[in-house]
């Protein structure tokens, strides 16, 4: 018993990690409905940092100041979007609506509420 429990702390540590700071009003998507609302969407934060999902699945984020990161998307369970960058850099975030407005959520738990979505073909 002694022996898997080094094996158990490191399969439920990332679980653990994630502290997606919800609050009062966030609304979780369906993982079909959260593809839905981002396929074929630009997502514009407040500091003007876009997030760009592709109905082919790819993804691109630019930031306010120039530079951007390119991935491929997809939507995995509990409101989640996972991207797997060029880099081979994995990032997973939870995108929940709150008051009408789509807020991403990062696993250390901060808050990025989105000003403005954008559809592009």
């Amino acid at each position: 018993m002694w022996k898997l429990t080094p094996i158990l702390v490191l399969i439920t540590t990332p679980v653990l990690a994630q502290n997606w700071n919800s609050a009062n009003g966030d609304n979780p998507f369906a993982a079909d409905a959260l593809a839905e609302q981002l396929s074929g969407q630009t997502l514009i934060f407040f500091d003007d940092g876009q997030s760009v999902y592709e109905s082919n699945g790819q993804y691109q984020y630019t930031y306010a100041g120039g530079g951007t990161w390119y991935g491929h998307w997809e939507v995995t369970n509990d409101s989640t979007v996972c991207v797997i960058f060029v880099t081979g850099v994995e990032r997973c975030d939870r995108i929940v609506e709150n008051s009408g407005r789509l807020v991403m959520q990062t696993a250390d738990g901060l808050r990025f509420p989105v000003r403005e979505i954008e559809a592009h073909s």
